[in-house]
């Protein structure tokens, strides 16, 4: 791992966003309460918030972290599920890897509540949206 004993602990920040396409008739079940498994989006959240608090253990190298906010949105739009998941921090080193893990892990959870009625689902544009705090600064993708 990266030593970070030198960095000030600062308040972090970090957006990260993840997309689940799927077909209207997929998003028909999902609007409807029709899938299988049960709530996609609350189900998400949750594996997404729950993901976020083990970055640690799914990631190499990458420091643990006291993370003093997780939040996970799903929204349903005209192609599919827009997630974003932001994370908090007063630490050494960013929180950009929760905020990425959570969308992620919130994407594959939609895909997993879902693949009964869609197995065409595509996850696409996971990406950092927003990081601020620390020594390199603000990031915000155009």
């Amino acid at each position: 791992m990266v030593d970070t004993s030198r960095k000030r602990i600062t308040h972090r920040r970090a957006v990260a966003s993840a997309r689940v396409l799927m077909s209207a008739a997929t998003l028909n079940a999902i609007r409807e309460g029709r899938t299988p498994k049960g709530d996609p989006l609350e189900t998400a959240r949750l594996a997404g918030i729950m993901a976020a608090k083990r970055t640690a253990e799914l990631i190499p190298l990458c420091h643990p972290l006291p993370l003093t906010d997780i939040e996970v949105r799903a929204e349903v739009q005209e192609s599919g599920i827009y997630l974003e998941a932001e994370a908090a921090t007063k630490a050494q080193t960013g929180v950009e890897m929760e905020a990425l893990t959570a969308a992620t892990v919130a994407a594959l959870t939609i895909y997993d509540m879902c693949k009964a009625v869609d197995k065409a689902m595509e996850i696409t544009d996971v990406r950092l949206e927003l990081k601020t705090g620390g020594k390199s600064g603000k990031y915000k993708r155009r």
